[in-house]
């Protein structure tokens, strides 16, 4: 008998699945501790005009599904209207079978609309006016759509010159959902382009009062702004690298390095790798010192369309997987820090399944006791968040490590339809511990490992970065 489309039981292929979800993970809040949501949204608590600007609007998810269905860039990220844009959008799903994009899209309309209907062409303008009216109303406005997924805690991703005016702004309103920053420096390391660098420079210069004319200055007024980070309830920071740097330097190399980019001139490549070194080594003193939680998001091949680059910039859904060598500097990078007990807690992410073993065993290497599960491999993100990704990051953890003590799922989204994806992991999840208990690899014993099922989805982040 074929089973209805995303029934109560989605996901779930036998009767101790089932049991696991319903009993002890769907009604779960959810602590989504990386995404890329915009803090001004929540804090002003905004409503969407219609669907195509909740949906479609920065998702370069589904701009690259409708690229691959011969759909024009006009209709993704150029002047067509809200109403086309989700007509040409509509046309492209019913041919994302078996693409997640499917099952999210599905699963989105009914968790935030209550839409059982398949989306199609003609199906398109019934869900668009039925979905754009509710998002009108306020009990669909941003902090209600998080509400109905149940969502606790959000951490967004803050560079340092942000003034998290936004996130004071919802403090002091009061809010059920609690709004946190992540620190995240890539732009104060990125000295591939002197031109951009020294226009960062005067932004940094601009929000702390300290001018910059020394390495020593430009740490100076980082760590002004980690300092006022913590003091906003930042305890966390990320990084997105295409891999670490280790490279051995100097402080009078980075000196001099910094004096030649300060003045305008392009560096060497073997600067460059020596001047991120030195700059992830003070970030992650910094952290450590004051307890935060370090995440590094590793291996995205990013840009790769010269000519879309140029003309849609960054973030508009022309990067891929990287196949860059990970384990040897990152070994080293993490051994130093270890080695002088400045080795605050971490989360590796990469994007290469292939790394996924490395990057279990890796963190393995500096579990050293004093915190459970203290060096986590990541959760499946970006290409990897979907079904099989998940299994797979999912296998590898707990074959090399303890799955136990993993802090679970998160977005990683910039969408406020997104969280469901905590769902699609959470019924995963279930069903590899079902189908195991049922083949007889596991025990029966639905209390104890519901309980693990529970700490995975929620209490293990709880605990991890300290949020009571």
């Amino acid at each position: 008998m074929i089973k209805p489309f995303l029934s109560d039981n989605f996901l779930l292929s036998n009767a101790t699945s089932e049991r696991l979800y319903h009993e002890f993970a769907r009604d779960l809040p959810v602590i989504d501790y990386h995404c890329h949501l915009p803090p001004q949204a929540i804090a002003r608590d905004s409503r969407f005009e219609n669907l195509t600007q909740a949906w479609l609007y920065g998702d370069h998810y589904k701009w690259r599904a409708m690229r691959t269905h011969g759909v024009e860039e006009r209709f993704c990220t150029g002047d067509a209207s809200d109403w086309e844009k989700f007509e040409q959008w509509a046309a492209t799903v019913p041919y994302t079978l078996r693409n997640p994009l499917y099952h999210w899209t599905h699963l989105e309309l009914l968790r935030y609309f209550g839409v059982e209907e398949l989306l199609s062409p003609s199906s398109a303008r019934r869900i668009y006016d039925h979905c754009s009216e509710l998002l009108r109303c306020e009990n669909h406005s941003v902090r209600h759509l998080l509400e109905k997924m149940k969502v606790e805690i959000i951490c967004t991703t803050d560079d340092p010159v942000d003034s998290l005016g936004y996130h004071d702004e919802l403090r002091k309103d009061g809010a059920a959902v609690k709004m946190y920053p992540a620190f995240r420096p890539d732009n104060a390391m990125n000295v591939s382009d002197p031109a951009r660098f020294n226009t960062y420079l005067r932004k940094l210069e601009s929000v702390t009062d300290i001018a910059i004319s020394s390495f020593d200055d430009f740490l100076f007024a980082l760590q002004n702004r980690h300092d006022f980070f913590a003091s906003m309830g930042c305890c966390l920071s990320d990084h997105g690298l295409e891999e670490i740097y280790a490279e051995e330097f100097t402080g009078s190399e980075i000196d001099t390095i910094f004096a030649k980019i300060r003045s305008g001139k392009t560096l060497l490549e073997t600067e460059q790798r020596k001047f991120k070194s030195a700059m992830l080594t003070h970030f992650a003193e910094w952290d450590w010192e004051k307890g935060w939680v370090q995440q590094y998001h590793l291996g995205a091949l990013r840009n790769n369309n010269a000519r879309m680059m140029r003309q849609l910039g960054p973030d508009t859904g022309w990067d891929s997987i990287g196949d860059f060598p990970q384990a040897r500097t990152l070994a080293t990078f993490l051994d130093k820090l270890d080695r002088d007990n400045r080795l605050a807690r971490t989360i590796l992410y990469n994007l290469n399944p292939a790394d996924n073993e490395l990057m279990a065993t890796m963190a393995g290497n500096f579990n050293d006791g004093s915190v459970a599960g203290k060096i986590q491999f990541g959760s499946a993100w970006w290409f990897l968040d979907q079904k099989d990704g998940i299994i797979r990051q999912v296998n590898a953890l707990s074959n090399m490590g303890l799955l136990s003590h993993f802090v679970g799922m998160l977005t990683d989204s910039r969408s406020f339809l997104s969280f469901p994806r905590h769902e699609y992991f959470r019924r995963t999840l279930c069903n590899i511990f079902g189908e195991e208990i049922e083949k007889g690899e596991l025990p029966g014993d639905i209390p104890w490992v519901g309980k693990v099922i529970q700490d995975i989805c929620y209490y293990n982040a709880k605990q991890y970065f300290n949020w009571s």
